[in-house]
């Protein structure tokens, strides 16, 4: 009993610090091939939004804190969309035995956003995606300018947040 009180604590300190985990950053978008949700190959310079802001997300099935984001994410995507112009593309990266899993997830929670496949991990390793969620804004030039490890409840907000300072070419802090 005492061992798993010991490791619940850890579990949501865990969680507690990761989502803690915000820093703004300036690189350009790397570009590798992965792959569309129905298996054709995508290149990532194809991650684009006509010059508005990108939010890129790193997530895999197996992920609850993931899943929440998306589920909540979902919930205002329309209006994101319809105010700010943002467009997000989730990035699975369930290897190839459990990426089979990806579309009846995305389908069953009825997801609107674009969603993506890095079976190999090749595009999680050159975005040093270590844990998942995993949250990269992007401007109009694809450059990251801001990146948020691990998700609570109400970080999707944060996300808008700095979408909107993006747009307003604002200080992202």
């Amino acid at each position: 009993m005492k061992n798993i009180l010991v490791l619940l604590f850890l579990i949501g300190s865990t969680t507690f610090l990761m989502s803690q985990n915000e820093t703004k950053t300036l690189f350009k978008l790397p570009e590798v091939t992965i792959q569309s949700i129905d298996g054709k190959s995508f290149n990532t310079k194809n991650i684009e939004n006509d010059g508005k802001p990108v939010i890129l997300t790193f997530w895999a099935t197996w992920c609850k804190p993931c899943l929440r984001e998306h589920d909540a994410i979902s919930e205002y995507y329309a209006e994101w969309a319809e105010e700010t112009g943002v467009k997000v593309y989730a990035i699975s990266i369930d290897d190839a035995r459990s990426s089979r899993r990806v579309m009846p997830t995305v389908n069953g929670k009825g997801w609107e956003f674009e969603v993506l496949l890095d079976p190999n991990g090749e595009f999680k390793r050159l975005m040093n995606v270590n844990i998942p969620p995993h949250v990269f804004v992007l401007n109009e030039k694809r450059e990251v300018v801001w990146q948020h490890i691990g998700y609570l409840d109400g970080d999707e907000m944060k996300y808008i947040e700095v979408v909107e300072k993006v747009l307003a070419g604002e200080n992202i802090n």
